[in-house]
This record gives C-alpha cells, sequence and structure tokens, in this order.
C-alpha cells in the first residue's frame, strides 16, 4: 500500500520501528523528567514522591513529557521517515463534520457501557491471591497518582485536568496506537481487523491493569473501527477524549459535593446490564461507515 509520498521503506518495518522508538523515548521521557523533577522539587524523582500532594506541579510536568516525548514523538518521527508527508500518513491532514463528530461521539457513549460490563465480569474472574495482591497496588498506585495530578478545587483546576488527563492522553496515544501502529500493521498485512485486535490488546496492555484489560481493549477495537472506517485520526482522538473527558468531569462534579477523589474514583457504575449497550455499537458503526461512504462518494 505505498503511495507517492512513501519513501521507500515497508510498513512492516515501520510498525516495529515505532515500536523501538516507542521504548527509547518513553526512556528519554524518564531521563528528562528525573532532571526536571530534581530541578523543580529538589528531592529525588520517584515512585514514592509522585505520590507526594506537595510536588502536585512537578507530577503535572512528567504527566506531559511522557505523553508528548513517550508517545506523540515516537509516532510523528516513524511517519516521518516512512513519508514525505507524515501528518497525512498518521490521518491527521483529514477533517472532520458534526455529524461525524456527533456519531463518534454516541459510539463511544454506547462502547462505554460495554466496557463498564467487561469490567464487572472481570471482576469475577478468579486469580491467584499473590496476583490479586500485586494488580490491587497497581491500581492504589494508580489512583494515587490520579489524585497528585488532578486536585479539582477549582473550575481552573478541571480545565488542567481535561488537558492533562483527558486531551493530551487522546491526542498522543490514539496517534501512536491508532494512527502509528494500527495504519502500519494493517497497510502491511492487508487485514485491519487482525491489526485492530493486535493493537487493542497492546493498548490495553500498556496500561498495566488487569481489571481494566477486557474493558480497554474493547475500547481500543471501537476506537480502531472508528480510525479503519474513516481514515480520519481526529475522530478518534475526539472519541477518547470524550472518554477521558467524562470521567474527569464525573470526578469534579463528585468533589464539588464534598467526596474525597479517591472515595469518587472507588465509586463505579459498572454493570453487566452495559452488555446490552453491545447491539447498539454495532447499528452506530454501521451508520457511521455508511455515512463516511456517502461522504466519499459526495466528495469525488
Amino acid at each position: 500500500m505505498y503511495d507517492s509520498d512513501s519513501k521507500g521503506i515497508s510498513y512492516t518495518a515501520g510498525f516495529f520501528m515505532t515500536i523501538t522508538f516507542t521504548i527509547a523515548s518513553v526512556i528519554l521521557a524518564a531521563a528528562l523528567s528525573t532532571q526536571l523533577w530534581q530541578a523543580i522539587t529538589g528531592t529525588p524523582y520517584s515512585s514514592e514522591a509522585l505520590m507526594n500532594p506537595a510536588y502536585g506541579s512537578a507530577a503535572k510536568l512528567t504527566q506531559i513529557i511522557t505523553a508528548v516525548v513517550g508517545f506523540l514523538l515516537p509516532a510523528i518521527f516513524t511517519a516521518n521517515m516512512l513519508s514525505r508527508r507524515p501528518f497525512q500518513l498518521l490521518g491527521f491532514a483529514r477533517g472532520v463534520t458534526p455529524s461525524l463528530t456527533g456519531l463518534v461521539i454516541f459510539i463511544m457513549a454506547s462502547a462505554m457501557l460495554v466496557s463498564g460490563a467487561l469490567s464487572w465480569f472481570t471482576d469475577l474472574i478468579p486469580i491467584p491471591g499473590d496476583w490479586k495482591v500485586t494488580f490491587d497496588k497497581l491500581e492504589e498506585a494508580y489512583q494515587k497518582q490520579v489524585e497528585v495530578i488532578v486536585t479539582l478545587d477549582t473550575p481552573v483546576d478541571f480545565i488542567i485536568a481535561l488537558f492533562i488527563m483527558a486531551f493530551l492522553p487522546a491526542l498522543c496515544e490514539e496517534a501512536l496506537f491508532r494512527g502509528g501502529l494500527q495504519n502500519f500493521l494493517t497497510r502491511s498485512t492487508r487485514s485491519p481487523w487482525l491489526s485492530i485486535v493486535v493493537v487493542s490488546l497492546i493498548f490495553s496492555a500498556f496500561h498495566f491493569s488487569w481489571y481494566g484489560f477486557l474493558s480497554r481493549f474493547f475500547l481500543g477495537v471501537v476506537l480502531g473501527y472508528i480510525f479503519q472506517y474513516s481514515g480520519r485520526l481526529w475522530l478518534s482522538i475526539i472519541a477518547h477524549f470524550f472518554n477521558n473527558a467524562l470521567a474527569v468531569t464525573l470526578l469534579y462534579i463528585a468533589k464539588q459535593k464534598g467526596k474525597p477523589l479517591e472515595q469518587a474514583m472507588n465509586e463505579g457504575a459498572d454493570s453487566y446490564w452495559g452488555i446490552f449497550a453491545l447491539p447498539v455499537v454495532v447499528v452506530l458503526f454501521m451508520i457511521f461507515r455508511n455515512l463516511i461512504l456517502k461522504q466519499e462518494d459526495g466528495a469525488r
């Protein structure tokens, strides 16, 4: 699936280059974060320090560095090596319409119900006791880091949280996983569904959460098909942002009602009833695909 802008490097190579560059970039981001953390706080950079509310500003900065350097830059760098028009290759160049935007929001809203059901079912899966201890510690550490980064005491805090915890992850992760890895693997294998499944597994595993593995995998598949059907990375970013922003907004509302963030994050609304939203997701995707085809036919 080469085009006139290709620089001659295969997309198979591009897929593995992206993985390699991402590993290197994550290491680089950690090194940069360490230096900046010590310069700002005067204390060593550690997982314990990241959970200290006194270092909230430094924690926000490291979150931004990790997202941009660790995820966005590898995708752009690889795309630049593969194509003379890297942003077009990643899917940034194609615009969106209000109808498509509204539809992907409805798709994601329905998918979030299914995702909640998958989280509910995951809690029922028996696991060894030592595994559970490890998984619980990972969840606890993540929640404490979120509490440090997301204060949500004022409207300004809410806006900052939307940028750091909703928009930036949506932009950087979609550029890497959908615009980069899925895109390159699809062009290499000519098998969109295989690429979506493989990259969604990587996407979910990257978050290091057993309890959220199935739900994130499913959301990764949804985001993957949004990109596959449309070729518009901004639509995947919008859907991802909606998912993140809704979570941040619910935390903000809970915090304004006087609930501690820890309590608000643990008050899940997951229910097995959400699985019945799966047919809705399928129907909405059929409408979405038809709308894409109609718009593309009209543009010819």
